[in-house]
């Protein structure tokens, strides 16, 4: 898997070496629109029904194949036709129809200021999620980014969280911070809590029952959780 490596955000200008990873979709950016209209495509292309909005829903957050099998029904080989459509309608333009979530600036140049190693952990496909951080101007501010690949080898979160983890060695106390279940449940298997971003898609009480160290409402709560998992309990 290739790794974008941008040595000049590995540290701010502190001493705390803490490494906080994000979620891309849904939680650093709304990228709902171009999501949805990809997954109208692919749906369309295989002769199925109008997707609901729970099934397009669905699909912001996961990775796709297992949005495909589990929102619309789909297996085998109808997975991969549906996964190659829609990432087809993807890239010619809707890839970039996303939007920096309202507060995610600041908070970013914040940990940064702090000291904090700054790292993507997506599950979308690595490429993309350059195309995007860049599009958007968030690039630069992540020491690296960890994504899925085209061939679906990598594609949970658990499993980019680990190729993260594996960059930062030195990194210390990660969390990580994410919009859906699947992101408190990747975090969970290397043992990190994960900061739910309550302003992402996910239904109310999703993140909570996931097992979410604490949900943020807004990216100006993130600093404060962060702080509170300092706290012995």
């Amino acid at each position: 898997m290739r790794v974008h490596v941008n040595t000049s955000a590995a540290h701010g200008e502190g001493g705390d070496r803490r490494l906080v990873l994000f979620d891309l979709d849904g939680t650093l950016v709304d990228s709902t629109q171009g999501i949805w209209t990809s997954t109208r495509a692919a749906a369309a292309e295989l002769g199925l029904p109008e997707p609901t909005e729970a099934q397009l829903r669905s699909m912001v957050g996961p990775p796709l194949q297992d949005g495909f099998a589990g929102a619309f029904g789909l297996a085998g080989d109808d997975v991969d036709r549906a996964v190659l459509a829609y990432r087809a309608h993807y890239a010619r333009g809707p890839l970039l129809d996303a939007d920096v979530h309202p507060g995610i600036p600041d908070l970013l140049a914040g940990l940064r200021a702090d000291g904090t190693t700054l790292a993507v952990a997506t599950s979308k496909p690595e490429e993309f999620a350059l195309r995007v951080l860049d599009h958007v101007g968030l690039l630069a501010q992540f020491a690296s980014v960890h994504g899925a690949t085209f061939d679906g080898t990598v594609r949970h979160k658990d499993q980019v969280v680990a190729a993260a983890l594996t960059a930062h060695p030195d990194g210390e106390r990660p969390v990580l911070v994410g919009d859906r279940a699947h992101d408190v449940l990747g975090a969970r298997a290397h043992g990190l809590p994960c900061i739910g971003a309550g302003w992402g898609p996910a239904p109310p009480g999703e993140l909570a029952a996931a097992g979410a160290a604490v949900v943020a409402a807004t990216p100006a709560d993130v600093p404060a959780a962060l702080a509170g998992l300092e706290v012995p309990r």
